[in-house]
């Protein structure tokens, strides 16, 4: 079991990427953290993990966008759950495709206070621990989004460009201890994002990925698993990673 005796948090974990790493992660032997805003999502994946792996999981409800939710959460977890191994910063959501000017500014608002605030206030939790125990792995989920501007994507692209700088950041601030930072940005993936996107329309998220095969929530996290797996003495930057159906952020081929 490549990751026995070690402790992951995971964020945004009741579904998607986040719930497929949590699963990967516990089939090889880690002790997990599950953190997200759906109670109920979070204790039915610990149940099963324990089921079927054994999994010892610590179910963590909680809004990552709220500096002083994570400050509370993170500061007052159990004494076995504290010296954690890997952070995978997962949680992050995109609303809706309008242009600048016809946009919402409180869904800007949620956007930006989830995917940069809440990676920003977790990492801040976590980071100076893995300093002072002297290791651990970061681990971001970017996204293709982060690389390539496309129509009625600006201010999602900016927290994704946003997570790109935080990342390269990190290791730079990092460089002279043995923290590794990495990113995975991947291309589509068929999850729950879309349904978010479009505000719960299934029709419309659904035709985001008709005709192709996406990229499967399991795909990103046995590419988390290969990351956080390397010997100590390699670090993975950064992994982009599309299906192969796609070239570009907005160049993808159908099969009509």
């Amino acid at each position: 079991m490549m990751l026995r005796g070690k402790l992951a948090l995971i964020t945004g974990a009741t579904a998607g990427i986040g719930q497929a790493i949590a699963e990967v992660f516990a089939r090889e032997g880690a002790r997990l953290i599950l953190t997200g805003r759906r109670e109920a999502r979070l204790k039915n994946l610990a149940a099963g993990l324990a089921e079927q792996f054994g999994t010892d999981s610590f179910v963590l409800p909680l809004d990552i966008s709220s500096r002083e939710q994570v400050h509370t959460a993170l500061s007052t977890l159990p004494p076995e759950f504290q010296d954690i191994d890997i952070l995978v910063n997962n949680a992050g959501l995109a609303r809706g495709v309008e242009k600048i000017q016809d946009g919402d500014p409180a869904e800007w608002d949620e956007v930006l206070r989830t995917n940069i605030h809440g990676l920003l206030y977790v990492t801040r939790a976590i980071l100076p621990g893995m300093i002072r125990r002297g290791g651990g792995d970061i681990l971001n989920i970017g996204s293709i989004a982060g690389h390539e501007v496309y129509p009625g994507g600006a201010v999602y692209n900016a927290s994704k460009f946003a997570v790109d700088a935080l990342t390269k950041g990190m290791r730079i601030d990092t460089v002279d201890l043995p923290i590794r930072i990495s990113s995975i940005d991947p291309g589509l993936v068929e999850t729950e994002f879309s349904v978010v996107r479009f505000r719960g329309d299934r029709e419309k998220a659904a035709n985001v990925y008709k005709n192709i095969e996406p990229l499967k929530p399991a795909d990103i996290a046995e590419t988390a698993l290969f990351i956080v797996s390397r010997p100590a003495h390699v670090q993975i930057a950064q992994v982009i990673i599309f299906p192969t159906c796609q070239a570009s952020a907005t160049l993808v081929h159908r099969n009509f």
